[in-house]
């Protein structure tokens, strides 16, 4: 378990580096900033008005989708307690504020596929747009110093799922 902590803290090391410049930075965080839940709540409210009945729909599956995501979220970072790279070594540099303490897993990450499954499940055409967009907000995680690679690695998984097994639901027929 070692080998794999000391595997993980060095690729968050690199991806740390990786916003030295300040344009990168500045984009990683506003990829964060925007994975905070604005992009989200914005295509909720949007989805209805732009695309009808089947917007409705869209917004009642992000949301079924979006309620699991959270209470498992939340489940797994006050069980696991583990914390953010930034609190345990110098080494990472914290590059924006944190929403919570802990690390474990990354809730943009989760969020961010969970939604971004689910929307191309009924959109394919919105892949090439969230797709990108999801990828920025996860690899921004560990850039921010916010993150270990694990953690994302592990929210991406989660948020894949959760979008999947809501599509087993009788009201979002595949």
């Amino acid at each position: 378990m070692h080998r794999l902590y000391e595997l993980d803290l060095d690729l968050c090391l690199k991806c740390n580096r990786m916003g030295t410049s300040r344009l990168l930075e500045s984009v990683f965080r506003a990829a964060s900033h925007l994975g905070d839940g604005l992009v989200w709540y914005v295509l909720m409210a949007a989805f209805p008005l732009l695309h009808g009945a089947n917007g409705w729909l869209i917004t009642a599956h992000m949301l079924a989708a979006g309620l699991p995501a959270l209470l498992v979220y939340r489940y797994l970072k006050h069980k696991t307690l583990r914390p953010r790279p930034c609190a345990v070594t110098s080494r990472v540099q914290q590059k924006t504020r944190a929403l919570d303490e802990f690390s474990f897993p990354s809730g943009h990450t989760l969020h961010a596929v969970c939604f971004t499954t689910v929307i191309c499940g009924h959109i394919p055409a919105s892949g090439w747009l969230l797709g990108p967009f999801a990828a920025l907000v996860a690899l921004s995680r560990p850039v921010l110093g916010l993150h270990y690679p694990s953690d994302v690695l592990a929210g991406a998984a989660l948020g894949g799922a959760i979008a999947a097994a809501t599509w087993l639901l009788p009201m979002f027929p595949s």
